[in-house]
């Protein structure tokens, strides 16, 4: 039977030329590579390499044994490297899931570094804004659920990122605009403009309309940011995102923005959390990624305070 180890002795052979050399290379004793070479030749019936010749020679059953070895001996090698990288928790998946529409925009640049580092771990993204998300996070459904409203699940752990605001978006020529104190019940009189998501789970419903119960008169969704920020331009409604969204907007001098007041005197603030299950921590290219989200956290926390 054709082993490994004859592949490796023969590709030795044609590199070196010699027993001696092919020998050393291969960590064994001269001995050793005549005896593979011996089993070699019983089991073809064959010689397989003429040894006389400076350098060793093959035979055509030599030759079409050392073609084997060029086709397998590098497979097995990649299969070693990954066998390795998977021991060592090198190469994965991870599952992402997001509450947060606009999270992507702070979320992609931070993927993008992670996968220079883990270039073997496979970044995918559950489709759609599940009514369940935490209870899928528990059950393996996806890795890491972005979130702002953490719950409380047996083998689940919730990470802070950072502190944001929700700021309320309004066109720049709006007549609150101009108002010092704008009140709930003002805002009540205006359509909201905001992503298809369930209304407990906007800020400014769960926050603001629901606890004075109190709703919006009309509500308007789009999946789409540049959408919304257009709407609430065009004097279509108001919306309320969070800061790092409406700062790029307001920036450009496409909308304006005021502090929600009427929640607290700090405006509606929130805390951003990253959920996964906890034994994930024992993966490394998990574990990485945590690293890689807190060292993000701290840098951005400090950024803003």
């Amino acid at each position: 039977m054709i082993e490994l180890k004859h592949l490796r002795m023969l590709s030795a052979l044609r590199e070196h030329g010699s027993l001696v050399a092919a020998a050393s290379d291969l960590c064994i004793t001269p001995s050793a590579v005549s005896h593979q070479l011996r089993e070699l030749d019983q089991w073809m019936g064959v010689e397989v390499v003429n040894r006389k010749t400076r350098p060793i020679t093959f035979s055509n059953v030599g030759q079409r044994l050392l073609k084997l070895a060029d086709e397998i001996l590098p497979q097995v090698q990649i299969a070693q490297a990954d066998i390795s990288r998977i021991l060592h928790g090198q190469t994965g998946r991870i599952t992402f899931s997001s509450e947060c529409h606009s999270c992507f925009d702070w979320l992609m640049p931070l993927l993008n570094q992670y996968r220079i580092q883990y270039p073997d771990v496979d970044l995918d993204f559950a489709s759609g804004f599940e009514a369940n998300p935490h209870e899928l996070l528990q059950n393996g459904e996806f890795d890491l659920l972005i979130t702002a409203d953490p719950i409380a699940l047996k083998g689940v752990e919730y990470f802070p990122v950072f502190e944001y605001e929700s700021r309320l978006v309004l066109s720049t020529t709006h007549p609150l605009v101009r108002v010092e104190q704008i009140t709930a019940k003002e805002l009540a009189e205006e359509t909201l403009i905001t992503y298809p998501v369930d209304k407990h789970r906007l800020d400014i419903m769960s926050k603001l309309f629901i606890p004075a119960n109190i709703q919006p008169k009309n509500i308007r969704t789009t999946d789409l940011t540049q959408m919304l920020i257009q709407l609430v331009a065009s004097g279509r409604g108001i919306a309320a995102l969070p800061d790092w969204v409406v700062n790029e907007y307001e920036a450009k001098g496409w909308v304006t923005s005021r502090r929600l007041e009427c929640v607290s005197p700090e405006g509606l603030r929130r805390t951003l959390y990253a959920g996964f299950r906890t034994d994930e921590k024992q993966r490394d290219y998990f574990e990485g990624f945590l690293k890689q989200l807190e060292r993000f956290s701290k840098k951005r926390n400090s950024y803003y305070a």
